[in-house]
Protein backbone atom coordinates (compact mmCIF):
# COMPACT_ATOMS: atom_id res chain seq x y z
CA UNK A 1 0.00 0.00 0.00
CA UNK A 2 1.79 3.59 -0.95
CA UNK A 3 1.62 5.88 1.12
CA UNK A 4 -1.35 8.04 -0.80
CA UNK A 5 -3.33 4.26 -0.35
CA UNK A 6 -3.13 4.25 3.15
CA UNK A 7 -3.86 8.71 3.89
CA UNK A 8 -6.90 7.52 1.66
CA UNK A 9 -7.78 4.93 3.45
CA UNK A 10 -7.45 5.72 6.83
CA UNK A 11 -9.64 9.34 5.71
CA UNK A 12 -12.66 6.93 4.99
CA UNK A 13 -12.78 5.62 7.93
CA UNK A 14 -15.63 5.76 10.49
CA UNK A 15 -15.38 8.37 12.89
CA UNK A 16 -15.36 8.36 16.69
CA UNK A 17 -15.42 10.83 19.16
CA UNK A 18 -13.88 10.41 22.84
CA UNK A 19 -14.62 11.90 26.07
CA UNK A 20 -13.39 11.26 29.72
CA UNK A 21 -14.73 12.26 32.71
CA UNK A 22 -14.16 11.77 36.54
CA UNK A 23 -17.00 10.76 39.11
CA UNK A 24 -16.33 12.77 42.66
CA UNK A 25 -17.93 12.39 45.48
CA UNK A 26 -18.75 14.04 48.98
CA UNK A 27 -18.46 12.29 52.24
CA UNK A 28 -21.91 12.21 52.11
CA UNK A 29 -22.12 10.06 48.79
CA UNK A 30 -22.59 13.38 47.03
CA UNK A 31 -21.88 13.77 42.81
CA UNK A 32 -19.93 16.66 41.81
CA UNK A 33 -21.64 18.33 38.83
CA UNK A 34 -21.24 20.99 36.67
CA UNK A 35 -23.17 23.61 34.57
CA UNK A 36 -22.08 23.66 31.21
CA UNK A 37 -22.93 27.50 29.69
CA UNK A 38 -22.94 25.93 25.93
CA UNK A 39 -25.69 22.92 26.89
CA UNK A 40 -29.16 23.11 28.79
CA UNK A 41 -27.74 20.48 30.86
CA UNK A 42 -25.40 19.39 34.13
CA UNK A 43 -22.48 16.98 33.42
CA UNK A 44 -19.22 15.45 35.46
CA UNK A 45 -16.41 16.98 35.12
CA UNK A 46 -14.38 16.03 31.87
CA UNK A 47 -14.18 16.26 28.07
CA UNK A 48 -12.48 15.26 24.74
CA UNK A 49 -9.67 13.45 24.55
CA UNK A 50 -7.10 15.26 22.43
CA UNK A 51 -5.92 12.24 20.65
CA UNK A 52 -4.25 13.80 18.19
CA UNK A 53 -1.70 15.35 21.16
CA UNK A 54 -0.97 11.35 22.45
CA UNK A 55 -3.61 12.11 25.34
CA UNK A 56 -5.05 8.61 26.72
CA UNK A 57 -8.87 8.43 28.23
CA UNK A 58 -7.16 8.96 32.00
CA UNK A 59 -5.08 12.00 31.19
CA UNK A 60 -7.73 13.21 29.37
CA UNK A 61 -10.14 12.77 32.20
CA UNK A 62 -7.25 14.72 34.66
CA UNK A 63 -6.43 17.50 32.47
CA UNK A 64 -10.06 18.37 32.24
CA UNK A 65 -10.79 18.28 36.35
CA UNK A 66 -8.01 20.49 36.14
CA UNK A 67 -9.08 23.01 33.78
CA UNK A 68 -12.71 22.75 34.50
CA UNK A 69 -12.53 22.81 38.69
CA UNK A 70 -9.34 23.77 39.35
CA UNK A 71 -8.51 20.11 41.41
CA UNK A 72 -5.92 18.01 40.46
CA UNK A 73 -7.34 14.29 40.61
CA UNK A 74 -5.40 11.27 40.03
CA UNK A 75 -8.17 9.30 38.44
CA UNK A 76 -8.60 6.05 40.09
CA UNK A 77 -10.51 2.48 38.43
CA UNK A 78 -12.19 2.54 35.40
CA UNK A 79 -15.62 2.81 35.98
CA UNK A 80 -17.93 2.83 32.83
CA UNK A 81 -17.26 2.88 28.87
CA UNK A 82 -20.73 4.16 27.06
CA UNK A 83 -21.00 3.73 23.32
CA UNK A 84 -22.96 6.67 22.65
CA UNK A 85 -24.66 6.41 19.24
CA UNK A 86 -25.24 9.57 17.12
CA UNK A 87 -27.83 10.43 14.80
CA UNK A 88 -26.32 13.64 13.48
CA UNK A 89 -22.80 13.30 14.85
CA UNK A 90 -20.01 10.88 15.02
CA UNK A 91 -20.47 7.96 17.97
CA UNK A 92 -18.72 8.90 21.56
CA UNK A 93 -17.26 6.54 23.43
CA UNK A 94 -17.65 7.69 26.95
CA UNK A 95 -14.74 6.95 29.79
CA UNK A 96 -15.84 7.46 33.33
CA UNK A 97 -13.00 7.18 35.74
CA UNK A 98 -12.94 6.91 39.94
CA UNK A 99 -12.48 10.06 41.38
CA UNK A 100 -12.55 9.48 44.34
CA UNK A 101 -14.29 11.05 48.02
CA UNK A 102 -13.29 14.90 48.23
CA UNK A 103 -13.05 16.45 51.58
CA UNK A 104 -14.60 19.73 53.17
CA UNK A 105 -11.56 21.49 52.32
CA UNK A 106 -10.68 20.05 48.76
CA UNK A 107 -14.69 20.84 47.62
CA UNK A 108 -13.65 24.53 49.13
CA UNK A 109 -11.00 25.05 46.95
CA UNK A 110 -13.21 24.36 43.68
CA UNK A 111 -12.81 27.21 41.34
CA UNK A 112 -14.87 26.83 38.07
CA UNK A 113 -13.53 27.45 34.24
CA UNK A 114 -15.48 30.61 33.81
CA UNK A 115 -14.88 29.96 30.01
CA UNK A 116 -17.29 27.15 30.02
CA UNK A 117 -18.89 26.48 33.10
CA UNK A 118 -21.56 28.61 35.15
CA UNK A 119 -21.19 26.76 38.43
CA UNK A 120 -20.81 23.33 40.20
CA UNK A 121 -22.73 21.62 42.96
CA UNK A 122 -22.97 18.37 44.52
CA UNK A 123 -26.29 16.28 44.20
CA UNK A 124 -27.72 12.74 45.57
CA UNK A 125 -28.37 9.66 43.64
CA UNK A 126 -32.00 10.47 42.90
CA UNK A 127 -31.01 14.24 41.88
CA UNK A 128 -28.87 12.55 38.91
CA UNK A 129 -32.10 11.72 36.24
CA UNK A 130 -33.34 15.16 36.66
CA UNK A 131 -29.45 17.19 35.88
CA UNK A 132 -28.04 14.34 33.73
CA UNK A 133 -31.11 13.25 31.45
CA UNK A 134 -30.82 9.99 29.47
CA UNK A 135 -27.81 8.15 28.69
CA UNK A 136 -25.78 10.42 30.33
CA UNK A 137 -27.51 10.30 34.17
CA UNK A 138 -28.01 6.50 33.04
CA UNK A 139 -24.21 6.46 32.74
CA UNK A 140 -23.34 7.75 36.43
CA UNK A 141 -25.49 5.63 37.61
CA UNK A 142 -23.78 2.53 36.54
CA UNK A 143 -20.98 4.18 37.42
CA UNK A 144 -22.09 4.63 41.04
CA UNK A 145 -23.39 1.55 41.10
CA UNK A 146 -20.05 -0.52 39.75
CA UNK A 147 -18.91 1.52 43.46
CA UNK A 148 -21.14 0.54 45.44
CA UNK A 149 -21.40 -3.05 44.63
CA UNK A 150 -17.81 -3.45 44.98
CA UNK A 151 -17.50 -5.79 42.08
CA UNK A 152 -14.86 -3.36 40.35
CA UNK A 153 -15.28 -2.50 36.38
CA UNK A 154 -15.49 -1.27 34.13
CA UNK A 155 -19.05 -2.29 33.06
CA UNK A 156 -19.72 -1.93 29.49
CA UNK A 157 -22.67 0.35 27.94
CA UNK A 158 -24.33 1.34 25.57
CA UNK A 159 -25.88 5.22 25.65
CA UNK A 160 -25.62 4.46 29.49
CA UNK A 161 -27.59 0.95 29.59
CA UNK A 162 -25.72 -2.30 30.17
CA UNK A 163 -24.59 -3.45 26.68
CA UNK A 164 -26.62 -6.05 25.35
CA UNK A 165 -29.90 -4.52 26.51
CA UNK A 166 -29.86 -1.01 24.89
Amino acid sequence: MTTTDRAAYLAGLPRVLAAAAVLLRDAAGRVLVVEPNYRPHWSLPGGTIESDAGETPRQAARRETVEEIGLDVEPGALLAVDWVPGADRPPIVAYVYDGGVLSGERLARIRVQEEELLSWKLIGRDEIPAHLPGGRGLRVLAALDVLESGRGGPVELVDGRPAGTA
